[in-house]
């Protein structure tokens, strides 16, 4: 006779559920060379992109700065003995119109003129006492120039007071200059990103090495070398990532609120000297696309120099087992 079950012999009691603990990950989630592994790349980070937009704005600023200087020349009038200047202006704008590959011609006014003056002889001097010149700023056609040459001989003919200054000899200086800082900032980001690179391998292989013993039990029993590696690559890719977006995010985050505290202190003293040694910190979607550029940079590379450090790691340990002498001599 078959004894009956337990639920027959005791109706009234509730069932036992058996409660399993929450598996933990193979790869440990927090340790000291996690941390110090996050903070290494958030540093390397946050330099290389801070060097990154300014390569950037620098590369802008010269292209802007080509663009303005191939799109105006300027004429200048002396003043003169008999020389009717409000005329000889009028005369200078109607003739640099006339010649094609010319688009305009402004005439700077008094106003303007002494504003442009004011830093260096101060404000209310009479322009009528001092010989100062006045300009008339010339918009050109950038893909179909006027001859200088005759324009020139024309200005020579009917205002000799007129000069002409199409800016060559002092822009290719200054392209030259922006090229020049370009290349050097290329350099610079260069340098950077192979210090970064160095640095994320051996700060990973440093967190790698006291996670040995963990790689030498999963292996001991069994576990293929494939799936060992993708377990600690898939954790130290979220800490590559994790420190790469902390540092990166920090860079960005700095150049909008500098772009914001130029653009809410205009006419400043300090924001006068600071632009003035600096230029403006505004980065274009080109630099911030190259920030997250660093950002998946840094956390791929994390990630395979983990895989192969833990594929190393494996084969050390297939050696020793071989040849238990190569681990005395080790």
């Amino acid at each position: 006779m078959t004894e009956p079950a337990a639920s027959t012999r005791n109706p009234g009691r509730k069932e036992r559920l058996v409660t399993l603990r929450p598996m933990t990950p193979i790869v440990p989630p927090v340790n000291v060379s996690g941390r110090a592994l996050v903070v290494v790349i958030a540093i390397m980070a946050f330099l290389c992109a801070v060097t990154l937009g300014t390569v950037t704005m620098v590369q802008e600023k010269a292209e802007a700065w080509q663009g303005d200087v191939s799109r105006e020349i300027t004429i200048q009038v002396k003043p003169d003995e008999g020389l009717d200047m409000e005329a000889a202006l009028t005369m200078t704008r109607d003739i640099v119109l006339a010649a094609p590959g010319a688009l305009s011609a402004k005439i700077v006014d008094r106003a303007s003129t002494a504003r442009l003056l004011e830093p260096w002889l101060g404000e209310g001097f009479d322009m009528d006492e001092l010989p100062v010149p006045r300009l008339v700023i010339v918009t050109i056609d950038e893909a179909a120039p006027p001859d200088f040459a005759a324009l020139r001989q024309s200005l020579a003919e009917a205002v000799p007071a007129a000069t002409l200054d199409d800016h060559r000899a002092w822009a290719g200086r200054l392209i030259s200059m922006a090229r020049i800082t370009v290349l050097i900032g290329v350099g610079i980001l260069a340098l950077m990103l192979a210090t970064t690179m160095l640095t994320v391998i051996f700060a990973t292989r440093g967190a790698m090495a006291g996670n040995r013993h963990i790689v030498e039990v999963l292996h001991f029993v069994g576990a293929e070398t494939s799936f060992i590696a993708s377990q600690f690559q898939k954790r130290f890719l979220l800490i590559g990532l994790k420190g790469a977006a902390f540092g990166g995010g920090v860079a960005a985050v700095a150049f909008l609120l500098l772009a914001a505290w130029q653009s809410n202190t205009m006419a400043t003293a300090l924001n006068d000297q600071v632009t003035a040694l600096f230029g403006r910190f505004t980065l274009s979607g080109a630099g911030y696309f190259g920030i997250a550029g660093i950002i998946i940079l840094i956390s791929a590379m994390t990630a395979l120099t983990t895989r192969l450090t833990v594929i190393r790691t494996i084969r050390e340990i297939d050696r020793q087992r071989a040849d238990p002498s190569s681990a005395e001599i080790g």
